[in-house]
């Protein structure tokens, strides 16, 4: 669990490069699955029970367990719209944060965190899309923030601008698909 955590992170931060992190995470759900079956028992039915009796924090390593794949194998499962859907709303939702003075790292990272999750779901979208990138450097600079801190007026400015050309970018994709 704690390894597919820190694979996880490393490959939300770019250090770990795509198709290693595809192999490493594919390798690892195969070995979790198998140390997980001489662990479960009435006590430990679920892996979720698990997580939560010796209080380990390891969120992503639970989203790759649940999706069982790796987040570079793309699957929308025929749920493209919804995908779609969440992608639109997640840019609306951050850039009217920041246009209501919502810009704590601990209020913009996580919106910032399901957006990109979701355009890295979406088969539609390439690896190098213009919005994926501009969402990854932001999840970058917050990353490197601690919780409490807030992005300067030129900050939010930027972002604002940043998620809007890409928000746009996204929509000229939709129109030429």
């Amino acid at each position: 669990m704690n390894t597919l955590q820190s694979l996880e992170k490393m490959y939300i931060k770019d250090v770990v490069p795509p198709k290693e992190y595809t192999a490493w995470c594919s390798k690892l759900l195969v070995q979790y699955k198998a140390a997980f079956k001489l662990v479960q028992c009435d006590e430990y039915s679920t892996v979720e029970a698990f997580v939560k009796k010796y209080k380990l924090d390891c969120t992503a390593a639970l989203d790759r367990i649940r999706e069982d794949r790796p987040i570079t194998i793309k699957d929308d499962k025929g749920n493209t719209s919804k995908c779609i859907a969440d992608i639109v709303s997640l840019f609306i939702t951050v850039m009217d944060k920041l246009r209501l003075g919502i810009n704590a790292n601990d209020e913009l990272q996580p919106d910032l965190k399901d957006l990109l999750e979701n355009m890295t779901r979406l088969s539609l979208i390439a690896q190098d899309f213009e919005g994926r990138t501009k969402v990854k450097e932001w999840i970058g600079t917050l990353e490197g923030m601690t919780a409490d801190e807030t992005l300067s007026e030129t900050q939010v400015r930027q972002m604002i601008f940043d998620l809007e050309s890409a928000y746009n970018a996204f929509n000229r994709l939709l129109q030429h698909t």
